[in-house]
């Protein structure tokens, strides 16, 4: 993808050691667009803390006020959602723009579609070079109808169903954000909607929906594969939310501990969904030195704090069914399995075509800059690593937070700096990224 050169902001990491101190990284993005949603959805005031104040939740939350909900921020940085209820939201005045945000447009979609108005949706030029149809093919079963763009990208036109209709949808692909559009259509319409997931993946909207009072079916049949059942038009009841940190937020500075020498972090208050821990699981298989401390449960929520020492990392097989609770989180993996020892093979990797960039490409093209010897197939990825890293090679982002945060990671383990050439880009999930991992002893520049 093609930058704006002039509004780039590079930097550079530098060879650093003994990271240390305790810190909080900002709350889970899926949580905080989900809360906002969610608010919009209930009757009633719902307070969320510690809600992840980036540009991609703030596009949402920005979305949910164009749709009559009262969303603010009060003097304590606690955020109140005054919903309309179920079924209730007005046409919005004008275009929504989700900027790079995936999770905050395709799940809208889902809300606007059982809703008898015109909603438009823009975003950058990222988000509107990603794949819609995926959310766009269960919406036009239930009657919406689509204008878009050739390959249904954004900007485009959804024109709700009247009445729209509830349908029974096997998801094709392991992505949380289709069956949380399907299950958020089927919310705001009459009857019962079905959703069939063969593999299973985050779990935020099914926990949040019980969490604000909804009943939701959930068996699994002869298949193995996960049945949810939802009945429209019920009420939600505001909530008071608490957002844990963001894991895919945690793993930088986790992998970072364990590249640089002398490194002990606690990270406090994690998520610690099962559908999110597919990191934590592989680099213990690594060898990683983590431990999990004061585990306990938030709103329906496992949160604990996470340990991390420097490690001496061997690689791995990480299975293709893994994929979905680590996806965020492979082109970080790919930086640890570049100090690791022997050969780490990432399967099932097909997903990461369609992120924000195609993550695949972005991580190889980083590797290959910076000396790491790897093989790069349609759907996976081998790192061939070993105790030291040249560094040196400066790392096209294109538009991407993770690539950048990911090779700015690696920078702090190579014998050269690694420049990444847009560090801006970081504030769509984490603010502060580069203050906050100086104040341990990072090196920047």
């Amino acid at each position: 993808m093609a930058h704006d050169s002039t509004n780039l902001s590079p930097l550079a990491a530098c060879k650093s050691s003994g990271l240390r101190g305790h810190l909080r990284v900002p709350g889970d993005k899926s949580i905080s667009h989900r809360a906002l949603i969610f608010g919009a959805l209930a009757r009633g005031d719902t307070t969320i803390h510690g809600l992840l104040e980036s540009e991609d939740v703030l596009n949402t939350a920005k979305a949910m006020a164009a749709f009559g909900a009262s969303v603010r921020k009060d003097e304590a940085d606690v955020w109140h959602v005054t919903g309309l209820g179920t079924g209730s939201l007005l046409e919005p005045a004008n275009v929504l723009d989700f900027g790079n945000s995936g999770t905050g447009a395709r799940l809208v979609m889902g809300v606007a579609g059982a809703h008898a108005f015109a909603t438009t949706f823009m975003g950058d030029a990222s988000l509107s070079s990603r794949p819609m149809a995926r959310v766009l093919n269960p919406l036009r079963q239930m009657g919406v109808e689509v204008l878009s763009r050739s390959g249904d990208r954004l900007p485009l036109t959804i024109k709700g169903a009247d009445p729209a209709q509830p349908i029974t949808y096997r998801v094709p692909m392991a992505s949380a954000q289709v069956k949380s559009c399907v299950l958020l259509a089927g919310l705001n319409m009459a009857g019962t909607t079905t959703v069939i997931e063969p593999v299973k993946t985050r779990d935020h909207t099914e926990k949040m929906l019980r969490g604000f009072g909804a009943t939701l079916g959930e068996e699994i049949n002869d298949e193995g594969e996960t049945v949810l059942t939802i009945e429209g038009l019920q009420e939600l009841t505001a909530q008071d939310v608490i957002v844990p940190g963001d894991p895919s937020s945690a793993a930088f500075p986790i992998v970072a501990a364990l590249i640089t020498p002398g490194s002990e972090l606690v990270l406090e208050d994690i998520l610690l969904n099962e559908t999110r821990t597919g990191l934590i699981t592989t680099l213990l298989e690594m060898g990683a030195d983590i431990t999990i401390e004061n585990e306990r449960n938030s709103g329906g929520e496992t949160i604990g704090d996470i340990r991390v020492r420097s490690s001496a990392l061997k690689g791995v097989t990480v299975p293709a069914e893994r994929a979905p609770s680590m996806i965020d989180e492979y082109p970080v993996l790919a930086v640890a399995a570049s100090f690791a020892q022997g050969e780490t093979r990432m399967e099932g990797l097909e997903e990461l075509r369609v992120k924000e960039s195609d993550r695949l490409a972005a991580v190889a093209a980083g590797l290959e800059a910076n000396g790491v010897t790897f093989e790069e197939g349609r759907d996976y990825l081998v790192v061939k690593g070993g105790a030291a890293v040249a560094g040196g090679g400066r790392v096209i982002t294109h538009l991407d937070h993770r690539i950048a945060m990911s090779f700015l990671v690696l920078g702090l383990g190579c014998e050269k700096p690694v420049t990444v050439d847009d560090a801006g880009i970081i504030n769509t999930s984490f603010p502060g990224f580069a203050d906050l991992m100086e104040a341990l002893g990072a090196t920047f520049e």
